[in-house]
């Protein structure tokens, strides 16, 4: 857009969004057609100008909540509505992870964010509103460079300091070295050895979590080759995090490749806040692999996922919970949705 028609669009939103008024009172008020204003609305939120958080959430969702922060002991879990069918609800997830980020963010509680990489969380930072944060520093948690741009963790990274004007680290290095020797080299570069050193120190972590199977968004972008994700598959692996493969009980497989990752380790970051976001009806078994690793405090999932895990779990039907589990606690949703 122009910029007349951009800031004509924003005053058209701030009216629908903010002041409540109808369409027809927004072409009153702006001297335009009905059909304009409705335009004007559409190119807002189009253009990123709209970003909307949506406060509580339905009892089924806040029920699964409590099950999955009692099975695994997590300090918070936000469950949303699924608002499509696709195998991945980016939308949902994008949602809920920017309205967490944005509190973090407005609370100023995490001056060092350490951050992971995948397409979930690119969509987060594209849905984040644009508020000036320069007193926060981002640091990737892994290497950031791959074969290709759709799986590179950097594009998180410079998404996020191109809205908040925050301060940002990420690492020169491959996502997975060559070889051990290789990763050897790299990690006695000092300037690789900075980054890792700031990523450890960070007390946020927010991560995604990665599949093991056909569909895998690190074999689809050639993160990882076929070779490679048919021996983590016989190793055990069920899902993925900063490079690490895991199997069921949360243990990372014996695999070369686990060993190649150029990312900060699990056990670095175990005893800080680890925050993860994944959702999707082919993650099921990967979250719960993450979840066993006892190393995230927080997720954020969708309604549909959840259940899903939940049902994994225990294998019980996901309908008992809301018929014959505990009752929903009812907590202040500004503190527990974003704490």
């Amino acid at each position: 857009m122009q910029d007349g028609d951009r800031s004509m669009a924003a005053r058209a939103a701030w009216l629908s969004y903010v002041g409540g008024y109808t369409q027809a009172a927004i072409a009153g008020r702006l001297g335009v057609s009905r059909v304009k204003a409705n335009r004007l609305i559409a190119d807002a939120i189009e253009a990123g100008l709209v970003r909307v958080f949506i406060e509580g959430t339905a009892a089924e969702c806040v029920a699964l909540e409590d099950a999955i922060e009692a099975r695994w002991g997590l300090e918070f879990c936000t469950v949303v509505p699924n608002v499509d069918e696709e195998a991945l609800p980016l939308r949902s997830l994008a949602a809920a992870g920017a309205h967490y980020l944005s509190g973090v963010l407005d609370r100023r509680e995490a001056p060092l964010i350490g951050l992971g990489h995948g397409r979930t969380l690119a969509a987060v930072a594209k849905h984040l509103p644009r508020v000036p944060r320069p007193d926060v520093r981002f640091v990737s948690l892994l290497g950031s460079l791959t074969r290709h741009a759709a799986a590179n963790p950097f594009d998180v990274i410079h998404s996020l300091t191109e809205i908040t004007g925050a301060e940002s680290y990420f690492m020169p290095a491959p996502f997975f070295a060559d070889s051990i020797e290789d990763k050897r080299v790299l990690m006695a570069q000092k300037g690789l050895k900075d980054v890792f050193a700031l990523a450890r120190a960070a007390r946020l972590h927010f991560l995604g979590i990665g599949e093991v199977g056909p569909k895998a968004h690190m074999l689809a972008t050639g993160t990882i080759t076929a070779e490679e994700f048919r021996e983590v598959e016989r190793a055990g692996a069920v899902g993925e995090v900063l490079g690490q493969f895991l199997d069921a009980r949360g243990r990372p497989v014996d695999a070369d490749i686990n060993r190649r990752a150029v990312a900060v380790q699990l056990a670095d970051i175990k005893g800080t806040r680890v925050v993860a976001i994944a959702g999707g009806r082919t993650k099921t078994r990967a979250i719960a692999a993450v979840l066993e690793s006892r190393v995230v405090t927080g997720l954020i999932t969708d309604e549909t996922t959840a259940k899903a895990i939940v049902q994994h779990a225990s294998g019980a039907s996901p309908a008992l919970i809301t018929a014959h589990g505990k009752q929903p606690k009812r907590r202040p949703q500004d503190v527990r949705k974003r704490a």
